[in-house]
């Protein structure tokens, strides 16, 4: 009679990191900001980049200390889920 539904909590802006590193796309959408240069320093918690998908803006994160080795996309790219946007070393 009853239903049950069961959610899990994902934290909105958040990226995923399937090879340490390596930052990924977590949906399919469009890159609108880069806030971080290649050889730059970043910090655990600095946002790296804005993309927009499904009509939100996405913050992208680093998720450790490191330094910004390699940027795949630029402002106005379209990225599919999954996509490498970043590479960072520690």
């Amino acid at each position: 009679m009853g239903h049950t539904l069961q959610f899990e909590l994902i934290e909105p802006g958040a990226s995923s990191s399937d090879d340490e590193g390596s930052l990924t796309a977590p949906m399919p959408g469009k890159i609108l900001e880069v806030h971080v240069s290649q050889g730059q320093s970043v910090k655990s918690g600095d946002v790296l980049m804005v993309m927009e998908a499904m009509k939100m803006e996405h913050k992208i994160v680093a998720g450790n200390d490191g330094v910004v080795e390699e940027i795949h996309f630029v402002t106005g790219d379209q990225v599919p889920q999954g996509a490498e946007l970043l590479t960072i070393s520690e």
